[in-house]
């Protein structure tokens, strides 16, 4: 379970991927630095798991490795450590990703008619695909009429907006 009040590398963390993730995080602020080995002995998770969640993290730029020699058994192994100063960063990206996304979406709905046919179990299909259909149904066979989308373009926007507007409070 993820506290309100935890750090927001952790919080961050147990988002992207579950009680793993929360775990790792947990046992790598706590430590400061640590070895895969001892993280996967701190969390009781198995080793190959915490390799994938620190992999991953590290591919985030969430955490990062610095590759010492392991004096006792002879051979190379990472220390982990956060970069908790990289997490309004992180947020930041994915609120840009989620606002394009967003912004192609409403684009899409802006620049398309659809048409359906009223069966709730059926898609709504493009001008072009009802055209090449004869405007029939390609799931039922049913008549396909002209179905507005200003509802779906209106939460688009509003949502968009939203996201826009939290991102010029940040900077």
């Amino acid at each position: 379970m993820v506290y309100k009040y935890e750090d927001p590398f952790v919080r961050i963390a147990s988002m992207i991927g579950g009680d793993e993730y929360l775990k790792v995080a947990r046992s790598l602020l706590k430590a400061g630095d640590a070895t895969d080995e001892e993280i996967a002995s701190s969390t009781g998770l198995r080793i190959n798991m915490v390799r994938r969640v620190l992999y991953d993290l590290f591919g985030k730029a969430l955490i990062t490795g610095i590759r010492v020699k392991d004096d006792k058994k002879g051979w190379f192994v990472y220390r982990w450590r956060t970069r908790r100063e990289e997490v309004e960063s992180f947020i930041e990206n994915q609120k840009k990703k989620i606002a394009d996304r967003l912004q192609q979406r409403l684009d899409y709905e802006n620049a398309s008619d659809f048409y359906h046919c009223k069966n709730e179990d059926c898609q709504r299909v493009t001008f072009e695909d009802a055209l090449e259909g004869m405007f029939r149904c390609p799931s039922c066979g049913n008549v396909l009429n002209l179905k507005k989308n200003d509802k779906s373009k209106k939460a688009y926007s509003k949502k968009l907006d939203e996201i826009r507007k939290d991102m010029q409070q940040i900077f």
